[in-house]
């Protein structure tokens, strides 16, 4: 895992004197966080689905300021994302920490189609959030979800939503435990089924938290969309019965379509080192007229008021933009923005930067070249767009709804099967991409190609002819639900910009235009987010690249 400098937030004190977390903490694709604290530092890990790295973590000293820490499972070791399909891969990973170790349960779905989510579960152990993480331990696959318990007495318990792919069956029945042996690195004992769930239905993401003689159970409910819930229940006995919250749901945004975060859901606690308690939770902005959430599913924090012997509880069971931070956290300057917001990266590092993600593949030697070229990143084409096993895809999450990416591209194609350029990209079926690539006459041309629900066109009117130039200036502009695209051939001076002169629309770049149905059953999601990036694609595997001397990322 690389570090990155710290990435500090603009959050002040709202005019209260008292400093503020401003929501979404971690905006973009950053959905189920868990977090969690290890003396004075918190960590919150969130799903990465078909991108490595696998589960990215952040990190802060007061829940206010968060700075990217890049991801953990980094290698193949950890993680084969080979062939996984659009937005299976990694789902709601799990960080805890206990006898000095950090705990990261995670699982890898290989399926949801008819019923069916093959959910492996793994973990791995480090004695620091940087590593080095253990071989993954192979647990169960009844579930995904799953979450570590670290009872007091010593034990230790693994929880999952129970996976029912029977017709006619509660496909999500409800959240299973069973005991995990630390120190033998395996699941003991039998498997108990301890919660059924409410009337909300699709009960998944279960944590457990010890406080005041009570074992309080969390868990997701109502489906990961607009009727999202966080639901609390408890039980004297860690195995149940557990009575659910009589004040209903500790946090939703459902039927609440004034709010400015919706689908509020898939929590998790933690409590300061003062006493007081906080949830991690997900959350979407919907773009106005459509309610489609370009950012995708982001993570946010909302304050918990837990009296001894009672039940958590959120202001209204609503989610807040602006909450106060923990006791002693006092306000402090304007400060630089994050990098996830602002970044001009000119690759002169031997790693690529914690920002970075790749699909569905690690950035390894033998496709990522840091080090031929100094002060450039030379990319080895991969497969088409539609490919899952090889495409060389280099992306960053888009975490803002107006935001401009750049990038300086060198390339010479050969063929009209080798293309570079730059993307907005959701996921294998919808995507559009401003790429150089050679004519029939091997004349090299500038142009868009637009994928919309998995059907590829190009985009009338957008051709250019580029004669010698071989040093291009690539940019495009996300305003809102507006994509627009423009080059320069003059990428030094970073003037001369020319626009393409047409608008596309970024909010197929969703979740919510992600989702197919067949009759009663999806036959695709959308879980993740829009990225900006760098893509190179050599059909006919003939060793094209491209190289790439920098990319700017900059969030309005």
């Amino acid at each position: 895992m690389t570090i990155a400098k710290p990435a500090v937030s603009t959050a002040g004190d709202g005019g209260t004197g008292h400093r503020m977390i401003r929501n979404p903490v971690l905006p973009g694709f950053h959905p189920d966080p868990s977090i969690v604290r290890a003396g004075s530092d918190y960590y919150i890990a969130t799903s990465t689905f078909e991108w490595y790295p696998g589960v990215r973590v952040h990190h802060s000293t007061d829940l206010v300021d968060w700075q990217p820490l890049g991801g953990v499972l980094t290698e193949r070791r950890l993680l084969d994302l080979a062939g996984t399909a659009d937005s299976c891969g990694i789902w709601a990973p799990s960080l805890s920490y206990a006898d000095g170790l950090f705990h990261l349960l995670y699982t890898d779905v290989a399926t949801f189609a008819s019923g069916y989510w093959d959910p492996q579960n793994y973990l791995v152990t480090a004695p620091g959030i940087d590593g080095p993480w253990s071989d993954p331990v192979v647990l169960h696959g009844r579930g995904f979800d799953a979450s570590l318990f670290h009872d007091e007495d010593g034990t230790t318990w693994m929880l999952s939503m129970r996976a029912d792919w029977r017709p006619g069956r509660n496909r999500f029945a409800g959240i299973s435990i069973q005991q995990y042996d630390r120190r033998e690195r395996r699941l003991v004992g039998p498997d108990h089924l301890i919660f059924e769930g409410t009337e909300a239905g699709l009960t998944e993401a279960p944590n457990v938290y010890r406080k005041d003689g009570w074992y309080y159970l969390v868990t997701a409910e109502g489906g990961t969309s607009l009727t999202h819930q966080v639901t609390v229940a408890r039980s004297r006995s860690l195995l149940g019965p557990y009575e659910v919250d009589p004040a209903g749901p500790l946090l939703t945004s459902a039927g609440r379509p004034d709010l400015e975060l919706q689908k509020a859901g898939h929590g998790s606690l933690v409590q300061t080192p003062a006493g007081e308690w906080y949830l991690a939770h997900l959350v979407a902005r919907p773009y106005p007229a459509s309610g489609r959430c370009v950012l995708g599913r982001e993570a946010a924090l909302q304050r918990v008021d837990w009296p001894a012997g009672g039940w958590p509880c959120i202001p209204d069971g609503v989610p807040a933009v602006q909450v106060p931070a923990p006791t002693g956290v006092t306000p402090v300057s304007p400060a630089p923005p994050s990098s996830e917001q602002c970044e001009d990266d000119h690759f002169d590092a031997p790693v690529l930067g914690v920002n970075w993600s790749t699909l569905r593949r690690p950035a390894t030697p033998d496709w990522i070249d840091l080090s031929t070229r100094a002060s450039h990143l030379r990319i080895q084409g991969g497969q088409s767009p539609m490919a899952r096993h090889r495409p060389s895809l280099v992306a960053r999450r888009v975490t803002a709804e107006r935001c401009t990416f750049e990038a300086t591209c060198e390339f010479e194609p050969a063929t009209f099967r080798q293309l570079a350029g730059i993307t907005a990209y959701y996921n294998c079926r919808n995507w559009y991409y401003l790429h150089v690539t050679a004519d029939d006459d091997g004349a090299r041309v500038l142009d868009v190609l637009c994928c919309d629900s998995g059907r590829v066109t190009v985009a009338p009117g957008t051709r250019v002819a580029l004669g010698d130039v071989r040093r291009l200036g690539l940019r495009l502009r996300l305003d809102g639900p507006a994509l627009t695209f423009a080059y320069t051939t003059d990428p030094g001076a970073g003037t001369g910009w020319h626009e393409l002169g047409r608008t596309f629309d970024a909010t197929t770049l969703s979740d919510e235009y992600a989702v197919t149905m067949v009759p009663g059953e999806p036959e695709a999601w959308g879980f993740t987010g829009a990225f900006v990036g760098l893509w190179v694609q050599d059909l006919g595997a003939d060793g094209g690249y491209a190289d790439f001397d920098r990319a700017v990322y900059r969030a309005d």
